[in-house]
């Protein structure tokens, strides 16, 4: 039968993980401290460290639990690309949707990548993390593709990468520009013309 500290470990992460998200979001990645986060949960330095050996161990717990969100969300939108009177634009929308949670993670997740170029070591490391994100967004596309009769012509994950690129740096200017840009409006506007680019019919007429 599991000892206590065992049944309770999952608690103590799962305490640890939404004091850590409610930090970050308060003062960002370099200015929350073990200290601090550890005091919010109400927990030790010890319980911190049977959980977590770094800070950055903890953030790419958080990584990977917003990554679970992001395809759940794509889950989503596949399953309603066969009735949706306009995949390509219904899968855009529902990839730009920005709420505060979103918000949040962007401005940490921001700080945390310009943190992951000056220190190599921890850039392999998100590099994996966003790999094996990319990944399911290179199914998301397999999927649209076929649900609109293509064959891509270019690299899928290159296509992922490409995507996320104009997402991020979309989200960026809409985050500073609130009343300019609309988060997915540059998915939306110039996005669908290129999946028509890097494409070809399946089934071409003879």
């Amino acid at each position: 039968m599991p000892k206590g500290p065992t049944k309770r470990r999952p608690q103590t992460t799962a305490r640890l993980l939404q004091a850590a998200q409610e930090t970050f979001a308060e003062r960002g990645f370099y200015g929350s401290s073990i200290e601090v986060i550890c005091e919010r949960a109400g927990l030790t330095r010890g319980a911190f460290y049977s959980n977590f050996r770094t800070k950055e161990e903890l953030f790419f717990a958080l990584f990977d639990l917003h990554a679970q969100r992001v395809i759940d969300r794509l889950t989503r939108a596949v399953e309603e690309l066969n009735t949706a009177g306009d995949p390509v634009r219904s899968l855009l929308m529902r990839m730009g949707a920005v709420d505060e949670i979103e918000r949040r993670w962007y401005l940490l997740s921001t700080e945390f990548t310009l943190h992951a170029i000056r220190h190599p070591e921890t850039g392999r490391v998100l590099a994996e993390h966003d790999r094996r994100l990319r990944e399911e967004i290179v199914l998301v596309l397999a999927r649209l593709f076929d649900r609109l009769g293509r064959t891509p012509t270019v690299d899928l994950d290159l296509l992922a990468r490409l995507t996320a690129a104009v997402h991020e740096g979309s989200l960026a200017q809409s985050l500073v520009e609130p009343d300019s840009l609309a988060p997915e409006q540059l998915a939306v506007t110039f996005l669908p013309p290129l999946i028509d680019t890097v494409s070809r019919p399946a089934h071409p007429e003879a």
